[in-house]
């Protein structure tokens, strides 16, 4: 499970970040409300936890941007303040959880695991389309139109990947940082093996969904 941080207190991002990979999770991290959109936006992440008070765009804009975007990642907004038209807006506005600081370090964890059981299912209740290509997380099953698809485990969460990011260029880091959960080796060409894996199993797609090299920057998966 992948989480994004965006908190602007170092002291606090740190002892968090700390927290949560305690717990199994692979966590990124932003300091200010931009940073924090623009990595929400550009990887698909299972939880967002918010803090409301941030440089540039406080936590409010940066969930009513992700809406606004179809990003439906779970956020869970943190704020020292608790007043009640506060948590109102904040539910209004996109968030799915708020919790007050301070808060104890279990309770968070508990409101985590949480959301990211709601998202899961959620996700699991619904097969991806993408054209003619079609993935069944749960059944773990792939077809073109009529045609199942036997992939290897790895390919599979690639190809996932690529569907949920459909229409949206995503570079070789971000690939490898999702789905082989390490930082990207520029020296490596595993991403580009995977793709090229894929794409011979899948074959051609008659109604033109492919997936497209975007040259010096990464991989595109497009439909009809």
């Amino acid at each position: 499970m992948r989480i994004l941080l965006v908190e602007d207190d170092n002291n606090l991002r740190a002892f968090l970040r700390k927290a949560f990979r305690e717990e199994g999770y692979t966590v990124d991290q932003a300091a200010a409300g931009d940073e924090g959109l623009t990595a929400a936006l550009d990887t698909a992440y299972d939880c967002v936890v918010l803090d409301l008070m941030l440089p540039g765009m406080d936590g409010f804009q940066v969930v009513r941007h992700l809406r606004e975007h179809g990003c439906h990642t779970a956020v869970l907004m943190l704020t020292a303040r608790g007043e009640l038209t506060d948590k109102v807006k904040g539910l209004e506005g996109g968030a799915d959880d708020y919790l007050t600081k301070p808060f104890d370090l279990a309770e968070l964890l508990a409101r985590v695991q949480a959301l990211l059981r709601r998202a899961q299912f959620k996700r699991e209740d619904s097969a991806l389309r993408v054209g003619l290509l079609r993935l069944d997380v749960t059944a773990r099953a792939v077809a073109v139109g009529d045609r199942s698809i036997e992939l290897s485990p790895r390919e599979f969460a690639l190809l996932e990947f690529l569907m949920r990011n459909a229409g949206r260029t995503m570079s070789r880091s971000r690939i490898a940082e999702a789905v082989w959960n390490y930082q990207f080796d520029s020296g490596t060409n595993v991403v580009d093996v995977y793709i090229n894996y894929l794409r011979k199993k899948l074959g051609e797609i008659r109604d033109g969904t492919e997936i497209r090299t975007v040259r010096g920057v990464g991989y595109r998966l497009e439909g009809p």
